[in-house]
């Protein structure tokens, strides 16, 4: 008998690790995912950080656990994926959301500033992502990744925004997903990815604050900002095997922003 949708959606007995979900976009997936049923670690660089998100976590019914650790650096997402395996067993779900970006016209842009946007954004995701896949998923032809890209990674900016390196970060988050799904079908690995829009976050509060939250808003066709729940839908979908016969593919959450923008 085929399973009625709330079995489809169901992600009791799973575990999920999420980068940068101590605040943001990150806890609201890791709240999507843990109210589905599933089990939670979440990573960032900051202990104070986790330890709050995860009593709000806590207080929400979810079991949740924390592991700090800078997925800028190889030895930290070695560590923390060796960590995860060994306090909550094997990874079902991976979904990869830390990120850093960096304004600046191109031409003065640090190479510096390229260079840590990139390693996180981009380097980070692949490093967590094989080494996640070697040690659980691949052995147990199962899993599922989830990428946060961005509709920055969509099209250019307009004038006024500087932030080529996050751009290009994003953009070649895309690809890695449509590739890494290409490779990985053949494990039962699904890998898909979310392109939010504007979102407030700690992130995004100078962009916001310098465009207007008002403004940006009438830019989209909801006339609105994205909220704490509008990420958890497509999270569960693509985590859960509701999804099972996605794979390589993103989505964007932006109120319509890029409907109109041509992306």
């Amino acid at each position: 008998m085929p399973r009625t949708v709330q079995q489809l959606f169901d992600l009791s007995g799973k575990t999920a690790l999420i980068t940068g979900g101590s605040r943001g976009l990150g806890l609201q997936l890791a709240h999507a995912l843990g109210e589905a049923g599933a089990k939670v670690l979440l990573s960032s660089r900051k202990a104070a950080d986790l330890e709050e998100a995860c009593a709000e976590l806590q207080a929400a019914g979810i079991d949740a656990r924390w592991v700090a650790a800078d997925c800028a650096r190889e030895a930290d997402i070695h560590r923390l994926a060796d960590e995860t395996l060994q306090r909550l067993g094997p990874v079902d779900i991976l979904v990869n959301n830390a990120g850093a970006s960096w304004g600046a016209p191109a031409e003065d842009h640090p190479l510096e500033a390229w260079d840590k946007v990139m390693n996180l954004n981009v380097r980070g995701y692949f490093v967590l992502s094989q080494v996640i896949a070697k040690k659980s998923m691949i052995p147990r032809r199962s899993g599922r990744i989830i990428n946060l890209s961005s509709i920055a990674g969509l099209n250019g900016n307009p004038p006024a925004m500087t932030t080529i390196a996050y751009n290009t970060s994003k953009g070649a988050v895309l690809n890695f997903t449509r590739a890494l799904a290409a490779e990985w079908g053949k494990y039962n690995i699904t890998v898909n990815a979310i392109c939010p829009g504007f979102f407030p976050s700690k992130m995004s509060a100078g962009l916001i604050e310098a465009m207007g939250e008002e403004r940006m808003a009438a830019a989209a066709p909801l006339r609105r900002l994205g909220d704490d729940e509008d990420l958890k839908g497509l999270c569960v979908l693509y985590a859960s095997d509701a999804g099972k016969h996605i794979t390589g593919q993103w989505l964007a959450v932006d109120g319509g922003v890029s409907a109109v923008t041509g992306a």
